[in-house]
């Protein structure tokens, strides 16, 4: 039996996977239940690509739906740090790389919450995790595939 892994995400992203949830679970589905329908209309279900192609899309997202379920009775619902001097989840940091100087800001999140286009770090990953705990001036190092890579935080709010 596997044990059932912890998910910290904010509030705001709770509220999205039940949403996201519920449209999967009424309309979704009904759309899904509507083209196979079509689809069986059409004759020869061997040879039927919109019966097949309804398929996958109804097995794609009852999987989906069995993701989001177990995500959501696995979520523990973080609220922002409360300490701004020390980060956490939630924390906006602004770090600088000692080699070049180079600035970057990030905000700690939930691993399910992590997106680096928008500058959303995960917790767990390896620049979130040696972030955790940090404070305004601290140094560090963590590990990367190119070897160590050492920084500075500049600010966390």
């Amino acid at each position: 039996m596997t044990e059932i892994q912890e998910t910290i995400v904010s509030q705001e992203k709770f509220d999205e996977m039940v949403k996201e949830l519920e449209y999967l679970k009424t309309e979704r589905r009904t759309e899904i239940a509507k083209n196979l329908e079509y689809a069986r209309s059409l004759g020869d279900l061997s040879e039927n690509a919109e019966y097949q192609e309804a398929r996958d899309l109804q097995a794609a997202t009852e999987d989906r739906i069995r993701r989001l379920e177990g995500l959501v009775k696995s979520t523990k619902i973080i609220t922002q740090n409360k300490k701004k001097d020390v980060v956490g989840f939630g924390s906006t940091v602004s770090i600088h790389r000692d080699d070049d100087g180079a600035v970057y800001e990030y905000t700690i999140v939930g691993s399910e919450e992590a997106d680096m286009r928008a500058h959303k770090l995960s917790h767990v990953s390896p620049l979130g995790a040696a972030l955790m705990g940090k404070k305004k001036g601290d140094s560090f190092t963590f590990e990367t595939p190119s070897g160590k890579q050492a920084y500075t935080i500049e600010k966390t709010s």
